[in-house]
């Protein structure tokens, strides 16, 4: 039932500008879910949900992989502030952050869907990347070094 829900809510925040909570509680009932706020508050925080300025003005809910650019600049801007330095070893990148600061320019890396990118692993103040082939490492480190400036 919950899978059910979650997909149901992604596909409304693709296909509708929903802004509260209580327009998607309202949206999933006219579907035939009995939900309260309290059960769509933590399906927002499972799906990690976050609130992007949509095109009308309004602030609507996208899903962290689909944001648009203000969610993006925003995620740059954290994964900027957040490096100290970045080195690698063949195909493997290991970029420093301040304490704390891992695990959000981690979901930043994420948020990029940079093809060359198979996944991170963030600690509290080190994350590491494993990009495709060692080819590519350099390219990345590239683009991540012009993210910091």
């Amino acid at each position: 039932m919950k899978l059910d829900r979650h997909s149901v809510i992604l596909q409304l925040i693709e296909e509708m500008d929903i802004e509260t909570q209580e327009e998607l509680a309202q949206e999933l009932k006219k579907r035939g879910f009995d939900v309260t706020q309290a059960t769509v508050s933590r399906d927002i925080k499972e799906l990690r949900l976050v609130k992007v300025l949509s095109s009308s003005g309004t602030y609507k809910y996208a899903a962290i992989d689909q944001t648009d650019a203000g969610v993006s600049d925003r995620l740059i801007r954290i994964f900027s502030e957040s490096v100290v330095s970045m080195d690698y070893a063949n195909n493997l990148i290991v970029i420093k952050t301040f304490s704390g600061g891992a695990m959000a320019a981690a979901a930043a890396i994420d948020a990029l869907n940079w093809n060359e990118i198979i996944g991170c692993i963030a600690g509290d103040d080190a994350i590491l990347i494993i990009v495709k082939n060692n080819e590519l490492v350099k390219g990345v480190i590239q683009r991540f070094n012009k993210l910091l400036k």
